[in-house]
């Protein structure tokens, strides 16, 4: 009878801690960001990795569960880069990092966060691809990535995205063609010029068609 008590009691132990060891989870992810950011004007002295809830920071959201659910840094006079340990927020649903100077690729774990609504990255200093993985992203209705150094073509895969419908990725570095289906019918030609682009609509936005 003893150890048949213990394991119940154990069991239920583990289910009452459960939202703080995901909480905690998410405290980490962002304690690892927070190392990789440089942070002069002090918007993250908050974020205090020996406390287990992060929903006590200043530019983090949760919800009734302790779940984080919106990250506002946006304007903030950050610079760093981001890594892969953003990709453990399964809850986000806003990532807000827009007029900031991060460097380096976005990460491909973004594409993990299932129940994000609005990516706003512009006005940063990205790099390389828009990766593939955002084709994941089933519930994004806003991604803003204009005004960075994003090189490659679009994706393909993202005009899967049939809630998109904010798309941005002028002035950047991209190349090839725009996609003509799904979501892609929708958005204005401004929201592709200053690349080297090539579309039907695009004669005057774009100096010359390219390819990749």
């Amino acid at each position: 009878m003893a150890p048949l008590f213990l394991s119940f009691f154990l069991s239920c132990l583990l289910l009452l801690l459960s939202p703080a060891f995901s909480t905690n989870s998410e405290g980490n992810a962002l304690h690892a960001l927070r190392t990789r950011l440089s942070d002069p004007t002090n918007v993250l002295q908050s974020w205090d990795p020996t406390l287990v809830n992060p929903c006590t920071w200043f530019h983090v959201t949760c919800d009734s569960n302790n779940h984080v659910i919106r990250l506002d840094l946006g304007n903030s006079n950050i610079s760093g880069t981001l890594g892969s340990e953003l990709g453990e927020l399964k809850h986000l649903q806003y990532l807000e990092l827009y007029r900031n100077d991060i460097r380096g690729k976005i990460p491909e774990e973004l594409g993990n966060l299932k129940n994000l609504i609005s990516m706003d990255l512009y006005d940063n200093k990205f790099e390389g691809e828009i990766p593939k993985s955002f084709a994941k992203l089933k519930s994004l209705k806003f991604l803003r990535l204009n005004n960075n150094k994003l090189t490659g073509s679009i994706p393909r895969e993202l005009t899967t995205l049939s809630n998109l419908k904010i798309f941005d990725i002028s002035n950047n570095g991209l190349c090839g063609t725009i996609p003509v289906d799904g979501p892609f019918t929708t958005f204005p030609m401004e929201s592709f010029e200053n690349n080297r682009l090539s579309g039907p609509e695009l004669k005057g936005l774009v100096p010359y068609d390219f390819g990749c």
